[in-house]
């Protein structure tokens, strides 16, 4: 989904793909023990295949077949390759929201059942959320990077790998466990969200480029 933000935002295609590539890099080390370990600490017995599996399936085999996909575009020129890739811009939005849709579908009952819990879950998500993108935001702008690196930065600083998380929790306890619950609506809140940081970001383009001027 960041490379969804990144559009929005007009962001350096090249920068967020920088960024997106070191995050699954650290992600396809990191997840497993980090999840093992935060579970472990509830006193949850975690099958290790099952995280190892779910990096597998939704970090590393993804990264291979977009490698493999670009070196065949670009076999074809780079005009083939600019030509896919506007196409995909379109087709992220709808599978961003097909995402959205399944989503609820699966747990829309739960999620109009229990206001306040999902009230109780949304809290630390747009304080997580907001804090991480403004912050980004800011020392990007003091350091005096341009807007559309900045962009990027923010939003990717902000997002959180839920994708993943509602991948394991499902395969751990099931569709209409808590866990999956609270997975699901993290991306439900995650993604307006996160679009209203792009548009925070695009409308305060002026202010941040002044900021630019001043240190130039």
């Amino acid at each position: 989904m960041v490379f969804v933000w990144s559009r929005l935002t007009g962001g350096d295609p090249y920068f967020t793909l920088s960024q997106v590539a070191l995050n699954d890099a650290i992600m396809i080390v990191a997840f497993a023990p980090i999840v093992g370990l935060l579970l472990g600490l509830s006193a949850i017995v975690v099958p290790w295949d099952t995280l190892f599996i779910s990096v597998v399936l939704y970090i590393v085999i993804p990264v291979i077949l977009a490698q493999i996909w670009r070196k065949l575009l670009l076999k074809r020129g780079q005009a083939a390759f600019d030509a896919v890739m506007a196409q995909l811009g379109h087709a992220s939005i709808l599978a961003l929201l097909a995402t959205l849709v399944l989503l609820f579908a699966f747990q829309g009952e739960a999620i109009i059942q229990q206001p306040l819990i999902i009230a109780l879950l949304a809290v630390p998500i747009l304080i997580q959320v907001f804090f991480n993108s403004g912050l980004a935001y800011w020392l990007n702008r003091k350091v005096g990077e341009k807007h559309s690196v900045a962009c990027p930065s923010a939003l990717i600083g902000a997002s959180n790998f839920f994708e993943l998380a509602v991948a394991a929790a499902i395969a751990l306890f099931g569709f209409q466990s808590g866990a999956a619950l609270a997975t699901v609506v993290g991306v439900l809140i995650e993604v307006p969200v996160m679009l209203l940081v792009v548009k925070i970001v695009n409308q305060s383009k002026g202010w941040y480029e002044a900021g630019l001027t001043q240190r130039s």
